[in-house]
């Protein structure tokens, strides 16, 4: 499908990006989102919606589906669009702008602002042979609705973040709930491992420390029923019940396509200077893909970095059209004073 053109396409429909196509329509430039994922929010919806984040401006804590549901209802209020599952394969350059092409569309524009976060990123999966047969009935690779495992027995496999989390999240919706690690070092916040310690202290958490999964059992139903693990030290094996897997293993980014089209990358990261330009005309970046000197990754660092990049894009589309557009509160767009 080609779809019409626009006077910007942002790559990326995490926080920095929705954000990045609010500023587009409050500055009158036609705009839409174009990402990999199937819906907006980028790593807080794929990584973790049930998580509280503390240090968005204007909220004291907020929940990250929350905050993409607020992100997603400010930037389509312009008619901007997001296009899902859309994995970005090529881009081609014309007269005027350029042509980002996808595995199923095209997508005419005459400005890119890249705001893809870390990249195309996808779950690390379990090793083992015994886990393929079981991928999407019984071991999710990611958690939606933490409802859906109340009363179920529940295997994280994981010692990072992820992996407490959500030990720490669904201990109290879970009939019981193991926490499986192949050594007894974390790669998590030590306030959460703390916690789900203390859970473990208190007979609510099962934890097994230098385990791994060794293999898969059904249940008469023929449904997962227990998950059989193998010290890594002592070479025994012990079952223990399981309803679902859910594997916390960490992601594997990259960034494509985006790697060849001639922007200084280094490290998965596209440099910029102050404007958050590419070096290459017509292209800018912002969010955590972005580095310079000083680099700070936060969301509210890519927020900012969106206007800056937003309002660089529209002056070298209307070099009529000022940089700077001055605050909200007197913009007629939005029924104020005439701007």
């Amino acid at each position: 499908m080609v779809h019409d053109e626009r006077d910007i396409t942002i790559i990326g429909g995490g926080p920095t990006g929705l954000f990045g196509l609010f500023y587009a329509g409050m500055r009158k430039a036609s705009a839409r989102i174009v990402d990999a994922l199937p819906d907006p929010g980028g790593q807080l919806t794929a990584l973790y919606p049930e998580k509280f984040i503390f240090d968005v401006g204007g909220f004291p804590k907020v929940l990250a589906k929350d905050l993409v549901h607020a992100l997603h209802a400010q930037a389509t209020q312009f008619g901007a669009t997001f296009h899902g599952s859309q994995r970005v394969i090529a881009l081609e350059e014309r007269a005027g702008g350029f042509d980002l092409v996808t595995e199923t569309d095209r997508f005419p524009t005459r400005s890119i602002i890249i705001a893809a976060g870390i990249g195309a990123f996808a779950p690390r999966r379990l090793p083992q042979p015994c886990a393929a047969p079981w991928e999407g009935k019984g071991i999710s690779y990611a958690v939606g609705d933490p409802a859906q495992y109340s009363g179920k027995h529940v295997v994280i496999i994981g010692g990072g973040d992820s992996a407490f989390d959500w030990a720490d999240q669904l201990t109290a919706r879970a009939a019981g709930l193991t926490l499986v690690h192949r050594s007894d070092r974390f790669r998590a916040h030590g306030a959460t491992v703390a916690a789900v310690e203390a859970a473990q202290q208190a007979g609510k958490v099962a934890m097994h420390t230098f385990h791994e999964l060794h293999d898969i059992h059904a249940g008469d139903a023929g449904l997962l029923h227990e998950v059989e693990l193998r010290d890594t030290k002592t070479k025994t094996t012990r079952r223990v019940r399981a309803d679902v897997i859910l594997p916390m293993l960490g992601y594997v980014s990259d960034l494509g396509t985006l790697a060849t089209w001639g922007l200084q990358v280094a490290n998965d990261e596209i440099s910029v200077n102050q404007e958050m330009h590419t070096g290459r005309a017509g292209i800018w970046a912002a969010g955590d893909i972005t580095t310079y000197p000083g680099k700070l990754k936060l969301i509210a660092t890519g927020f900012a970095e969106a206007c800056t990049a937003v309002n660089q894009a529209v002056h070298w589309i209307y070099p009529d059209r000022k940089v700077n557009p001055g605050h909200s509160s007197n913009l007629a767009i939005f029924g104020q004073k005439d701007d």
